[in-house]
């Protein structure tokens, strides 16, 4: 049985899942992920969820305001481990939840091209494929997503 918690970038367990999804994305992205790496800061996200199996924090995600009406989704992961038993799905879920709660209508994110469990989640939960938006415009490996909430 998984909880979801409702937090902020204070949370320690937050924190620790971030810097697992900091490495693995360093491995995948290679000499890329400076470029990335300036985006996912995590200091000041006040909306984060951290998903808890028998009390043990195994999954995460942020949301936080790109602009008027639009929040993005960041910091997706779930422990390796974990994956495969709807975790990311739930997460992803409560994030929207959350949005809609707080007067957002639509949400967007970006992912990498090698981040096909990704893709899959997001297409799976009704996100369309954008253009690029702003800082990913002309990133070729990065694929941008938006979902009316």
């Amino acid at each position: 049985m998984y909880t979801i918690k409702r937090t902020n970038s204070d949370n320690l367990d937050f924190q620790k899942l971030v810097l697992e999804l900091d490495k693995d994305l360093a491995i995948k992205n290679g000499t890329t992920n400076d470029f990335f790496a300036q985006y996912n800061k995590i200091d000041l996200i006040q909306h984060a969820v951290v998903a808890y199996e028998a009390g043990e924090a195994v999954g995460c995600g942020a949301i936080k305001e790109y602009e008027s009406g639009v929040m993005e989704i960041k910091r997706m992961f779930v422990l390796a481990d974990s994956r495969g038993n709807g975790i990311a799905g739930r997460v992803l879920t409560e994030l929207q939840v959350w949005a809609k709660e707080l007067g957002y209508s639509k949400c967007i994110l970006e992912t990498g091209d090698k981040m096909i469990e990704a893709i899959g989640l997001y297409k799976k939960n009704n996100f369309k494929i954008i253009p690029n938006y702003e800082q990913y415009a002309n990133i070729v490996s990065s694929i941008c997503f938006e979902k009316e909430i």
